[in-house]
């Protein structure tokens, strides 16, 4: 009798332990992924922070948008002769 009972829950913990792993399996793979995505959406809300704050300096300060158009843009003013060194 005492043997039957410990083959039953042997068999009861194993079928515990396959419906279940999965599932936790699944479960655990979910939070790593939402964790990224989290991590990501910081990420993305820092980039627009300092996108939003560039774009607000080149609308306001045109000594900052005049940096920007002579760095990136190769801009000089009337008279100046711009020399390229590699």
């Amino acid at each position: 009798m005492a043997r039957k009972k410990i083959i039953a829950a042997v068999i009861f913990f194993t079928l515990i332990i396959i419906v279940y792993f999965p599932g936790f399996s699944r479960l655990q793979k979910l939070k790593e992924e939402n964790d990224r995505l989290e991590n990501k959406i910081l990420e993305l809300k820092k980039d627009n922070s300092n996108l939003e704050t560039e774009m607000h300096k080149l609308k306001t300060d045109p000594t900052y948008l005049e940096g920007v158009a002579r760095d990136k843009l190769k801009k000089a003013k009337k008279g100046e002769i711009i020399y390229k060194i590699d």
